[in-house]
């Protein structure tokens, strides 16, 4: 996929999000997210930060002080404070960036797509909802992270085991076979194990008691 197609896949996955959100109870915005120590509320609130201004950017400045350089405080901080927005303001929010190819300083186009994948998951994974994930940008998001170093060092992670998408031409890494639909293994690579149960393969058992060791 090239750049324009990245971003035409964020913008469905965005609208997407936008029409679960819409359809959310009171209830389920304050309800635990697949983020440890994330309501949905505050993962939604994450979302609108994809596209900070120049005022953001200081804010953001601020807060990354505040946490001592921590990153993952940092940007927990930053949720917190975004997720005093009302709800119908954080949907429009998030579908206002429809139609932009802005991106954060620090990040490509394709960490924007893994933001909007995953944590579109995360949102509904544990609200039991159904939430469609294209293979063919999860694909490229899954690859994106392979080739990352950090945070996740998932070559190291998953040294010894050939991870093989069963809905799109995708694999990785060398060894024992562990395949599903890509989405999950999307999943898991950032270490959302709750998409385990929907991989397969003959390394499956042990790769499971390794990470959930």
């Amino acid at each position: 996929m090239n750049r324009d197609e990245v971003f035409a896949a964020i913008d469905r996955q965005r609208l997407r999000v936008c029409e679960l959100l819409s359809d959310l109870a009171v209830e389920e915005w304050e309800r635990p997210s697949l983020c440890d120590g994330w309501t949905v509320r505050d993962v939604a609130a994450h979302l609108t930060l994809q596209q900070l201004g120049l005022r953001d950017l200081g804010k953001a400045t601020v807060a990354m002080v505040r946490a001592r350089g921590n990153l993952d405080r940092g940007i927990w901080a930053m949720a917190k404070s975004a997720s005093s927005k009302s709800t119908d303001r954080m949907i429009a929010e998030i579908r206002g960036m429809v139609g932009s190819q802005k991106i954060n300083m620090g990040v490509t186009y394709k960490e924007t797509l893994i933001d909007i994948l995953v944590h579109s998951q995360d949102i509904a994974v544990p609200l039991g909802r159904t939430l469609e994930v294209e293979p063919a940008p999860a694909a490229v998001a899954a690859d994106r992270i392979w080739e990352m170093k950090g945070p996740f060092f998932v070559k190291k992670k998953f040294s010894g085991y050939r991870l093989t998408a069963t809905d799109t031409d995708w694999s990785v890494g060398e060894g024992v076979e562990v395949s599903g639909p890509v989405d999950a293994l999307l999943l898991v690579l950032v270490g959302r194990l709750v998409a385990l149960p929907r991989l397969s393969g003959a390394g499956v058992g042990a790769l499971t008691a390794r990470l959930t060791f």
